[in-house]
């Protein structure tokens, strides 16, 4: 037993250590975090700003406290009102994604408003953007 139990040891070990070094070496894991955030990135003091909903993560006694907190934004970066009838260009009573191009801000939101799928966005997909 002890022979089988020492040949399975020197089986096993090496095989471990060539996954643990197949591990060590995947870009997904070892890749450091980038020092320079996109321009784009909205920053906002997380003490300023209405907290809209906190839940309480369960965590064991020698665990920190973990509480999580949705807070409303101070301000949006971004222009998020649009002229319609400016870029309904071909007057079909739609956007297209062609025509929402003009727009960088609605092009960029284009897949997450067109709700349907249908590759435009009418009046009623963008009643919170329409002035």
């Amino acid at each position: 037993m002890f022979r089988i139990s020492c040949l399975l040891t020197l089986l096993l070990v090496p095989l471990c250590s060539a996954h643990a070094q197949n591990v060590a070496r995947d870009p997904a894991i070892t890749a450091p975090l980038r020092s320079d955030p996109p321009a784009n990135v909205r920053r906002q003091s997380l003490a300023s700003g209405e907290v809209t909903h906190q839940v309480q993560v369960r965590t064991t006694p020698d665990q920190a406290q973990v509480i999580v907190r949705s807070i409303q934004p101070d301000s949006v970066i971004g222009d998020y009102r649009i002229d319609f009838e400016a870029l309904d260009t071909d007057g079909d009573g739609f956007i297209s994604r062609a025509e929402a191009k003009a727009h960088a801000t609605l092009d960029a939101e284009f897949n997450a408003l067109d709700s349907s799928r249908s590759g435009r966005l009418d009046r009623a997909q963008l009643a919170g953007w329409l002035r």
